[in-house]
């Protein structure tokens, strides 16, 4: 790939935040519309804006990506494919989808659709990679967690285009795996309306219930900042560099897509990573939690959490020297402005402020410099030495708007004119890639005055009210000829009309529609229980049918049950049966049955794993009874066939899976102990840190689930 090709990759969760990215030299943007997205608390877009929005960004030939990246229902598939049709005849560039039997009847239905696998989707192998190509999947937005080693050889043995969070806010756990919020009410991560439960304070609990932590996030991730490691992802070849933060303001999306763009640029053109230290500081005041280069480049296990804070942290501007029950005196270090934001810290104190008044040397004054010292109105007392943080620039966000407002971003195009003697006159226009022409009247021979080619180029240059800028004039014409100026613009006019039509129809995607198809097996009525342990002992095997150990396996009687999180298949036997917990083991075995955490939510994901061979698919653990029974019923419906399912009715959840290990921060950890002094048991394995729901989960009707098909009930015991 030429490296010029890398794309800079925007979030947009509002129009606001879309203009800002257009602004700040995106190359394409991703967004949800009100519906199937998965950030349901972003202003997202209605179907309207969606159309202004692909149709305004196409002018400045910047892509479109749609987060079509929650997990579907049985009931909501005939308005996810409606929703899905006009989003593809209204020329959107690609999905970014993480259901995969969503993926499977959107790629079937419409094959010039492109679709992009969510990082929801769990891609961190290459295994995983293989599966979603076969899938007809074009790019893959790869785990956050993967070291860029794996990413290389993905990108060698995949030829896959592949999108790499650089810089954002980071889940603690792996994307797509995390049952948090839903194990605690009707919200979900994987529908769009994660609570944030990473955010949230917590104590962790050793031995005999001591307390080990003193800060009070120990979920709580830094930010990811990848700027000084550009160049590594610009050689490998990736083909997008993606922002996170649709929730963030306009003038973060804008900032932060100017900073990228710009070191991206740099790079290119110097072979060095320069980064624009003003945009950095304007981005750390907008909003930074602190920075890790993240997984992705090997960041030690103990530097990814900012435990004392799960918030925007600002810039340090000073300290509180002096302190009164209604004023404190702060010694600056830093610029302060009239209505910037403040917040003050010291240990477990803090105190946020909006700074609408403050004094010099009792001069009431509307900034302050380094060394300056000022005071400010408070009404709570505030310990001395505090650290005080800007957390917000009135300053900087007030001048980006106007940037923003001002829509600076312009298209570089060469005009050229051709007027020659008994030939009609002749305009071209260029932006490099496209090239349109029009002819206009004869010229006619000078009587008293020809017309000069400076009065031509002053012309030609007059593009001001359009997203183009004339970067080259060409300008062939011959003596004594005259042409009435009126006649140029009006043929500049319609020059550039025609160029603007013809990048909007090289961005059009060919419209078609197939039937979808998938051939399954049928499979015999079962009433089947099966057991999950980490165990070596021996079950009543009247009761189980099959019972799974988990990796690495100990009893040859008992089927193994891989990770979640597998980093390589080379060392795992084809010729066994596996319990697989993640795309890559359907790529790579043959004799599987798949876990809950494929999140299969509907019969399409049931039919497309059936078709590639697996066994038994176990249903996902935040299906209701009534989903359950919807998938069923339409399943049989639909391929005539009864379909082999398993359902966990006994387990403590694992509600997130963790990359790094709680035993680099505490010794022995052994609970999380949330606010309202619920226990979650921390337990670490095979390299991974999971933590378990304080609650054990329970389906009682097992005649119920039978009778409306499905084969097998699952136990869990908690492993470790």
């Amino acid at each position: 790939m030429v490296k010029n090709q890398v794309e800079i990759l925007s979030p947009c969760g509002s129009m606001e935040s879309f203009y800002a990215a257009i602004a700040g030299g995106s190359d394409a943007v991703y967004l949800a519309g009100k519906m199937f997205g998965a950030r349901s608390f972003a202003n997202n877009f209605t179907n309207e804006e969606l159309i202004e929005v692909i149709n305004y960004a196409h002018l400045y030939g910047v892509k479109v990506y749609v987060t079509c990246n929650i997990l579907i229902y049985e009931k909501e598939v005939p308005n996810f494919l409606k929703y899905v049709e006009f989003l593809h005849k209204n020329h959107v560039d690609a999905l970014i989808m993480q259901d995969i039997g969503m993926v499977d009847l959107v790629h079937q239905t419409f094959p010039n659709l492109e679709l992009h696998a969510s990082t929801q989707m769990h891609i961190h192998n290459l295994e995983g990679a293989l599966f979603a190509k076969q899938l007809g999947i074009k790019r893959i937005v790869i785990a956050r967690e993967t070291p860029i080693e794996v990413i290389k050889e993905i990108k060698e043995k995949t030829n896959l285009e592949i999108e790499v969070f650089v810089h954002g806010a980071l889940c603690a756990s792996y994307s797509g795996m995390c049952l948090f919020a839903s194990s605690l009410g009707p919200r979900s991560g994987n529908r769009g309306t994660c609570s944030g439960c990473c955010r949230l304070p917590y104590d962790v609990l050793g031995e005999n219930s001591k307390v080990l932590n003193k800060d009070k996030y120990p979920l709580s991730m830094k930010d990811l900042n990848t700027l000084e490691y550009l160049d590594k992802l610009i050689d490998l070849g990736v083909t997008s560099l993606k922002i996170e933060g649709r929730m963030k303001s306009p003038s973060y999306v804008y900032t932060v897509t100017k900073l990228y763009k710009e070191t991206r640029d740099n790079y290119l053109k110097y072979s060095k990573i320069i980064i624009n230290q003003e945009d950095l500081y304007n981005l750390k005041n907008i909003f930074h939690r602190t920075y890790t280069k993240g997984f992705i480049f090997n960041e030690e296990n103990n530097l990814v959490v900012n435990p004392k804070f799960p918030n925007h942290q600002g810039v340090l501007i000073g300290t509180v020297i002096k302190t009164n029950p209604k004023y404190i005196d702060i010694k600056l270090n830093d610029n302060v402005n009239i209505h910037d934001g403040l917040r003050i810290i010291n240990d477990n104190f803090e105190y946020g402020l909006i700074l609408n008044e403050f004094y010099l040397k009792k001069e009431q004054v509307y900034e302050g410099a380094p060394n300056d010292i000022i005071r400010v109105k408070v009404n709570k007392s505030i310990p001395l030495k505090s650290k005080v943080f800007k957390t917000s620039s009135f300053k900087i966000t007030t001048e980006i708007k106007k940037i923003i407002e001002s829509k600076p971003r312009k298209i570089p195009i060469k005009i050229s004119a051709i007027i020659k003697k008994g030939e009609p006159i002749t305009l071209i226009a260029s932006d490099f890639k496209n090239e349109v022409s029009i002819k206009g009247n004869l010229p006619a021979l000078a009587k008293t005055m020809e017309i000069k080619t400076l009065d031509i180029k002053e012309k030609l240059l007059k593009v001001q009210n359009t997203i183009y800028q004339v970067t080259d004039i060409d300008i062939n014409l011959d003596k004594n000829l005259f042409v009435p100026i009126s006649h140029i613009n009006n043929l500049k006019r319609t020059l550039i009309e025609l160029l603007t039509k013809k990048r909007l129809a090289n961005m059009e995607k060919s419209f078609k529609v197939c039937k979808y198809h998938r051939e399954v097996l049928d499979f015999k009525k079962k009433k089947g229980y099966t057991l999950l342990t980490s165990n070596n002992n021996n079950f009543n095997n009247l009761k189980y049918d099959y019972i799974y150990q988990e990796y690495p396996l100990t009893n040859k009687d008992f089927i193994c049950k891989l990770p979640k999180v597998m980093s390589s298949y080379k060392d795992i036997k084809k010729e066994n049966e596996y319990l697989v917990s993640e795309l890559g083991g359907v790529y790579q075995l043959k004799n599987i049955i798949t876990d809950y955490s494929l999140n299969v939510t509907n019969s399409y994901s049931v039919a497309l794993l059936h078709s590639l061979g697996v066994k038994r698919i176990t249903l996902s653990l935040e299906l209701s009874d009534s989903n359950i029974k919807d998938l069923i019923i339409e399943y049989k419906k639909r391929y005539q066939k009864n379909p082999n399912l398993e359902l966990i009715v006994k387990t403590y959840i694992k509600v997130m899976v963790l990359k790094f290990k709680f035993s680099e921060y505490y010794k022995n950890p052994k609970y999380l102990v949330d606010r309202f002094k619920n226990k979650y048991k921390i337990i670490e394995k095979n390299g991974l840190t999971y933590i378990y729901d304080y609650k054990e989960t329970v389906r009682e009707n097992h005649d119920f689930y039978f009778q409306i098909g499905i084969n097998y009930l699952r136990e869990e015991e908690i492993n470790g």
